[in-house]
C-alpha cells in the first residue's frame, strides 16, 4: 500500500475527527464488518490469542480519537484505487487466551468507509511495526 501524500489531501485534526465520527456512527448502527477470512489471518489470530469478542472490538473502535490516527493509504486492489484506507493505532489491555495475565497490545486498525456509509474494518490486529502517529 502506498501512503497518500499530505499534498493530495488536506489532513487536519477536524478532517480526521469528522471521518472518525462517520465511522463510529456506522459502527453504532451495526453497518460494519470486521474482515475475518483466509486473507486476514492476522485479524483471526487476535481473536484466537486474546480474550476478545465482537463487543470488545466494537468498544475499541468507538474509543478511537484523532490522536490515534496514523496515515491514509491508497487501496491497491484493481478497480478500487480510488478508495482511501485510514490507519489508526490503539494500545489496549487484553487477557491472553492461553495464559493468566493481561497484556498491553498495540493494535493496527485499518478502515475502508464505503460511499454507502458502510464500514469495512480491513485490519484489526497486533501491530507488526510501531506506527507513527500523525498528530502526536
Amino acid at each position: 500500500m502506498r501512503s497518500v501524500g499530505d499534498n493530495a489531501l488536506n489532513i487536519d485534526k477536524k478532517y480526521i475527527e469528522r471521518y472518525l465520527s462517520e465511522v463510529k456512527e456506522a459502527v453504532e448502527k451495526d453497518r460494519y464488518r470486521l474482515a475475518r477470512n483466509a486473507r486476514r489471518q492476522d485479524n483471526v489470530s487476535l481473536f484466537l490469542d486474546y480474550v476478545i469478542d465482537e463487543t470488545k472490538a466494537k468498544e475499541i473502535i468507538l474509543s478511537l480519537t484523532a490522536m490515534d490516527f496514523s496515515e491514509i493509504l491508497r487501496n491497491e486492489h484493481v478497480g478500487y484505487e480510488h478508495e482511501r484506507l485510514y490507519v489508526f493505532g490503539k494500545d489496549v489491555n487484553l487477557l491472553e487466551r492461553n495464559g493468566t495475565k493481561e497484556k498491553t497490545v498495540s493494535l493496527y486498525i485499518k478502515f475502508n468507509r464505503l460511499e454507502n456509509c458502510f464500514v469495512i474494518v480491513i485490519s484489526f490486529h497486533e501491530q507488526k511495526y510501531p506506527l507513527t502517529y500523525y498528530f502526536k
